[in-house]
C-alpha cells in the first residue's frame, strides 16, 4: 500500500531565501562566463568586462550569504528548500575557487610581471615591442635590479639552460615546443653565422581569461653547446600572479626532457667472461 502524506506536508512552503540564493548563483555564473568570453576574444575594452567579472565574483559571495541566511530560516521554521541552497552553493564554490587561488597567489607571491633567466641581459623584445605600445600597456624595458631581486627572491630556480647540442638543434627543439603550446610565433630567427644567435618572438596568453603574456627567446653558442635565455613578461596589471615564471620553468622542464629523449643512448658494454680453463696435462 503506497505512504500517503498529509495535506500539510505537501503545502509546506519552499523558502523564498533558498530561491533568491539559487538565482543569484546562477546569474553569477552567467555573468562571469560571459565577461571571460568578452575579454578573451576581445569583443570590447577587457576593463569593463573585469568589472563585470569581479561584479560575478561579488554576486556568488552575495549567493553565499543568502544560503546561509535561508539555511538558518529552514532550521527554524521548517520549510522546504534545502536541495535549492546546495545547488547555489555549488555553483558559488565553482565560481570563486580559483579567483580564490589567484587571491592567495596575489598575496604572497611578489608585485612583478617581468621574469627572465638572465635578469644582467634580459632577452629583448623587438618585434613584440609595436604591440606593446599604448598607456594601458606595460613597457617592453626590462625593470631592472628591483624586479631582478624580487625575483631571485620567489623563484631562485630560473636560470640560463646550458645545453649539450648545437644552438641549431636548441632552436628547433625550442621551436616545436612553441608550436605545441600553440603560442602566436611573431618572430624566428634561426642562428646564423658568424654569432650563430637565434632568437623566437612569441605572444602567450593566460588559461582562463586569455590575457597575452609577451615571450622572448634567445639561444647562444656556449662552449661545445648552446645556452637559453627566456623572458615572460605581462602586457597588463603590475603583478602576474606567477604566471610568467609557472611558464617559464613549465618551458625549462619540458627542453630538458626533450634534449634528453633526443639524446643517443649509450651502450652498456659487459664485463668480458673469464674463460674456463681446460684440464692440465701433467
Amino acid at each position: 500500500m503506497a505512504r500517503r502524506f498529509s495535506a500539510p506536508y505537501q503545502m509546506e512552503p519552499v523558502s523564498s531565501l533558498a530561491t533568491w540564493a539559487r538565482r543569484l548563483a546562477i546569474f553569477s555564473l552567467i555573468t562571469a562566463i560571459v565577461s571571460i568570453i568578452i575579454v578573451r576574444f576581445g569583443f570590447l575594452d577587457f576593463k569593463p568586462a573585469l568589472a563585470t567579472f569581479f561584479g560575478a565574483l561579488a554576486c556568488a559571495g552575495l549567493s553565499i550569504l543568502v544560503s546561509i541566511a535561508a539555511f538558518a530560516a529552514i532550521w527554524q521554521n521548517g520549510s522546504r528548500g534545502m536541495a535549492r541552497i546546495l545547488f547555489a552553493l555549488l555553483l558559488d564554490i565553482l565560481i570563486l575557487a580559483y579567483p580564490a587561488y589567484l587571491a592567495f597567489q596575489y598575496r604572497t607571491l611578489p608585485p612583478i610581471h617581468d621574469i627572465t633567466t638572465d635578469p644582467i641581459n634580459p632577452p629583448q623584445f623587438d618585434a613584440l615591442a609595436r604591440l606593446r605600445a599604448g598607456d594601458e600597456v606595460n613597457t617592453g624595458i626590462y625593470s631592472g635590479l628591483y624586479s631582478a631581486e624580487l625575483q631571485r627572491a620567489a623563484y631562485p630556480n630560473i636560470e640560463p639552460v646550458d645545453l649539450d647540442v648545437s644552438p641549431q638543434k636548441a632552436y628547433d627543439t625550442v621551436l616545436h615546443l612553441v608550436a605545441r603550446r600553440k603560442w602566436l610565433v611573431v618572430d624566428e630567427r634561426p642562428p646564423q653565422p658568424p654569432l650563430r644567435i637565434a632568437r623566437i618572438e612569441a605572444v602567450a596568453r593566460t588559461p582562463i581569461m586569455g590575457f597575452r603574456e609577451d615571450v622572448s627567446i634567445r639561444i647562444v653558442p656556449f662552449g661545445d653547446g648552446s645556452r637559453v635565455d627566456v623572458r615572460s613578461s605581462s602586457r597588463y596589471f603590475e603583478h602576474d600572479l606567477g604566471s610568467n615564471a609557472a611558464r617559464i620553468t613549465k618551458l625549462i622542464d619540458d627542453l630538458n626532457q626533450a634534449i634528453d629523449d633526443a639524446a643517443p643512448a649509450k651502450k652498456i658494454l659487459a664485463p668480458a667472461k673469464p674463460q674456463a680453463k681446460g684440464p692440465v696435462k701433467r
